[in-house]
């Protein structure tokens, strides 16, 4: 079957960033051999070669740009002018389609619209059984906005015809998690408390607000990133193993984690969570303003730019095993990572041994990608035995990585497929809101306020304070 692809937002900063990119690097790859026309759709859009002269920049910026791929490309776009809430703007995109093929909707707009353009998409006969939409965070800024989108989504779409991407799910390193655990009996045999200390899961950002300071202010780090992105790297990490590859075993199985993750109550809030916001600062070497000055407003904001929680998942397999998740703007560098720290030998025959790290297992999701497993060995020589730490390299290696793709690129090769595996349920973002939902709740009860840091740090000193009162410490986050 043939895949018509509408881009509703067709010329936003996400198409021309991400999109567009993405199918080219699948064009490069000869993976849209069953796909017709792109075409882009919005209010803004003057004609096809407006969009073709937009998007080329940001083609050519990929090391796999060919000349050849972009002359097949260019053949396949369109460009639609007109309101995508409106019907009959739509209509004119069913004209030009071919009735056996299947349309794929990509919503690159706010959610607010989601609703109408659901409808507009119902009206001008587009609610096919093959359609499928896929739609990008935020699923709202709550449970119960959650559930208002999701609602006008399923006035005319069934769930199994809806993806939520969340493109942490389409990285390499966190796919590879998948195949670490349930491919591996050396790492299965392993992970859980009897092996496991805690894990950490960070996610540290350089940039500021990047032009997006009036959605920012009104959502924070922890519904921004947290709410998605890390919630759903710790399902994969701690999921049990499904019976099968099946989507839906994978996402019943991520569902688990998220329904056993302990509520944040009154008696723990303030031990178990941290609130930060940046003041001016040096990243990089170069002066950047503090967060109320880059947000330009004559109210002071409360809104935090850095989380640390300290979360607990209920059940045999993670009892006592601390999960500390982190995330924040205006760190001291661009990192992302997930930190398996392995418990000591229960008797140590090594005196030195006790200064040294045990074992780590670490997944760097980004800038670079890699996972690396740290261990001791014994140093080479005829010296008296002594230890000393190195690391097993387990990344992909130079030469494969132009099989590498971005993540937009991997997921969307999944939509085409129909495959749901990499993809967010409506119960997996219903549980996750529960969760953030109660963590607000009592922040607001116990009026606690955002701890300033220095742009170009680690976050405020309470994060580190808080993994010290469990005799930890966080992950170097240096280059």
């Amino acid at each position: 079957m043939t895949h018509e692809i509408l881009i509703i937002g067709g010329d936003g900063d996400l198409a021309l960033r991400k999109l567009y990119p993405a199918l080219f690097a699948l064009e490069v790859a000869d993976q849209l051999i069953d796909v017709g026309k792109i075409t882009g759709v919005s209010r803004a859009l003057a004609s096809r070669e407006d969009l073709l002269e937009r998007m080329l920049p940001w083609l050519k910026s990929q090391a796999t740009f060919s000349e050849t791929a972009w002359l097949r490309f260019q053949d396949r776009i369109t460009c639609l002018q007109g309101d995508a809430t409106n019907p009959s703007t739509l209509e004119i995109f069913k004209q030009n389609c071919d009735e056996t093929s299947s349309v794929i909707v990509y919503f690159a707009i706010p959610p607010k619209i989601f609703g109408a353009v659901c409808r507009s998409l119902k009206e001008a006969g587009l609610a096919k059984p093959s359609t499928r939409l896929v739609v990008e965070k935020p699923l709202g800024s709550s449970l119960e906005t959650f559930l208002g989108v999701n609602a006008e989504m399923r006035n005319g779409f069934s769930e199994d015809q809806i993806y939520r991407i969340d493109h942490y799910l389409g990285k390499e390193p966190v796919q590879n998690l998948l195949a670490l655990r349930f491919a591996n009996i050396m790492f299965g045999a392993v992970w859980s408390n009897n092996f496991i200390d805690h894990i950490q899961i960070t996610v540290a950002e350089r940039v500021g607000l990047e032009g997006r300071k009036d959605f920012y202010n009104d959502i924070g780090a922890l519904r921004d990133m947290v709410q998605n992105h890390l919630l759903q790297v710790v399902c994969l990490v701690a999921m049990e193993p499904p019976a099968s590859r099946d989507p839906f075993m994978i996402r019943a199985e991520k569902l688990k984690v998220l329904k056993c993750l302990r509520p944040i109550t009154a008696d723990n809030v303030k031990k178990s969570t941290v609130r930060g916001q940046y003041t001016e600062g040096s990243v990089k070497g170069e002066v950047v303003p503090s967060y109320n000055e880059e947000l330009n407003s004559a109210d002071k904001s409360d809104t935090e730019t850095f989380v640390a929680l300290r979360a607990e998942i209920d059940n045999w397999r993670w009892a006592g095993v601390p999960f500390y998740l982190r995330t924040g703007k205006r760190m001291q560098t661009h990192k992302s990572e997930i930190l398996i720290q392995f418990k000591p030998p229960k008797h140590v025959i090594f005196g030195a041994m006790h200064e040294m790290s045990p074992n780590q297992l670490r997944i760097q999701l980004q800038p670079d990608e890699g996972i690396t497993l740290h261990f001791l060995r014994k140093q080479p020589g005829l010296e008296e035995l002594t230890l000393e730490e190195v690391e097993l390299n387990l990344t992909v290696p130079e030469a494969r990585k132009k099989y590498s793709y971005d993540a937009y690129a991997r997921l969307m090769v999944e939509v085409l497929k129909g495959d749901q595996t990499l993809f967010v349920s409506a119960e997996e973002v219903e549980a996750s809101w529960q969760w953030i939902d109660q963590i607000i709740e009592q922040w607001q009860k116990a009026g606690m306020k955002v701890q300033s840091y220095a742009a170009g740090t680690a976050g405020p000193v309470d994060a580190a304070v808080m993994m010290a009162h469990d005799d930890r410490h966080w992950s170097t986050l240096e280059s």
